[in-house]
């Protein structure tokens, strides 16, 4: 398939540069594939389209402080550094702005010299490999010195950096948000647990496959970022129970979805305990073996998300309600509304 068979046209007042108050409060659009309808509604009466049985899967991912300004030791020069994962010890996969400044060798500062980097590697596309040296502890200086790092196309400044996690965050390592478990609060996860609805946490990291755009005509030809993944015994064991009692698997956000989806890839449909790095990429045509359901944000044209969200519900269908999105002014990306595809 060609990047065109994506593409759609988006005002950029519908780009959402703040999160709502309440997080609850967005939007939700409700895409049913065997009917082939669309509604309209508020996330927080998602609950109603959740079963007994079912279960909601929830990546627990947490959103480090990951974008660091330093200086070149000797010029000032200013740098930008977007940290993506953790390779060994003090060894980090980072993306550098501008990576032209940047040299085998280079030394960066941050913070006056609380915390220090070499660049050990290069890498396409503006990556390197970075050590950095220091005297405290790592994680609380990225607190003190490193931002929250939002995506380009988000304009204003965030006050709270807490609305750029969900509240059930937990296993630091993300260079991004799943933005799709923002809409959830404790009260809301609360009422769904009590109508009886399963809650598993996975985890992705994740990374560069969050920032890298699609630059080649043939889709097929786009190569994924790998990015780290974890599931537990008793998740794995969870899911494949509420499968064998016919309950539906609900996965919140792409992220979710390629984790489940690589694990019932390898396991020929089973749900077992597994750790590793995947480079899933989902596009049309795809048979699913891990879900039933999806709730996500509204992504990007021409992206490896509305690629994955196509072969869900069938490409022309959902172009037909992105469209209808933009007629009805939902918010669109990280803090925009949501979708349920049932």
């Amino acid at each position: 398939m060609k990047i065109e068979d994506f593409d759609f046209q988006l005002p950029e007042s519908l780009i959402a540069q703040t999160p709502l108050q309440d997080r609850a409060s967005s939007r939700l659009m409700v895409l049913n594939r065997e009917k082939q309808t669309i509604e309209h509604q508020y996330f927080s009466a998602i609950t109603n389209y959740l079963n007994p049985g079912d279960c909601l899967v929830l990546n627990n991912t947490k959103v480090l402080p990951a974008r660091l300004f330093g200086e070149k030791k000797g010029t000032g020069a200013k740098v930008e550094v977007l940290l993506l994962h953790q390779q060994e010890a003090d060894n980090w996969e980072v993306l550098l702005k501008p990576a032209k400044k940047v040299k085998i060798g280079t030394e960066i500062i941050f913070g006056n010299g609380l915390l220090k980097a070499e660049c050990k590697e290069k890498k396409e596309h503006g990556g390197a490999i970075l050590t950095f040296q220091y005297e405290e502890i790592f994680y609380e200086l990225l607190d003190q010195l490193g931002e929250m790092p939002l995506p380009p196309y988000i304009k204003e400044q965030l006050d709270d950096r807490d609305r750029y996690q969900t509240v059930y965050a937990k296993e630091q390592g993300s260079a991004a948000a799943p933005t799709a478990g923002l809409h959830f609060t404790t009260e809301l996860l609360d009422e769904i647990a009590q109508k009886g609805v399963h809650i598993a946490y996975i985890t992705l990291h994740v990374g560069l496959g969050t920032f890298r755009p699609v630059n080649v005509e043939d889709i097929e030809n786009h190569e994924m970022h790998a990015e780290f993944y974890h599931v537990d015994d008793e998740t794995a064991q969870l899911l494949n129970d509420v499968r064998s009692k016919g309950g539906r698997i609900i996965t919140v956000g792409t992220t979710s979805t390629r984790t489940l989806e690589t694990i019932a890839r390898d396991q020929h449909g089973e749900f077992k305990k597994q750790s590793g790095w995947t480079d899933i990429f989902i596009y049309p045509p795809y048979e699913f073996k891990a879900i039933d359901g999806l709730i996500t944000n509204f992504h990007l044209p021409k992206s490896t998300l509305i690629m994955l969200i196509s072969a869900f519900a069938g490409r022309e269908f959902v172009l037909k309600a992105y469209e209808e999105a933009v007629q009805q002014e939902y918010r669109f990306f990280s803090f925009g509304d949501a979708m349920l595809i049932e």
